[in-house]
């Protein structure tokens, strides 16, 4: 297992937003970057309130598996140890969640 932070590229004025929600930063373990998007969107989808991952289509339509959106990062120095479960390990994907945390208004 690696360790990945996957980071929003594209301009908050970037059309491609238009069709997904800028999640901010997350750091998660995958098996790979390709895998690490896949974690991310879990994560989203799970943040959200689905639970059937296999019957939703909103993984794929999220903003951690597009490259045009979101860039995938290996981290080697990280805080967190590369073994254990693939998994969210910073960052909020949930838009709700996030603003609650900063202490905005939902």
């Amino acid at each position: 297992m690696g360790i990945y932070r996957l980071r929003p590229i594209a301009r908050p004025d970037d059309q491609n937003w238009d069709h997904a929600t800028n999640q901010g930063d997350v750091v998660v373990r995958a098996r790979s970057s390709g895998d690490a998007r896949v974690v991310a969107s879990e994560a989203e989808a799970i943040a959200s309130g689905i639970t059937d991952l296999k019957a939703t289509t909103k993984l794929i339509a999220s903003a951690f598996r597009d490259p045009k959106l979101y860039s995938v990062q290996r981290i080697y120095d990280s805080a967190f140890a590369e073994v254990g479960p693939r998994v969210l390990l910073e960052g909020s994907p949930h838009p709700a969640l996030r603003r609650a945390r900063e202490g905005t208004d939902l």
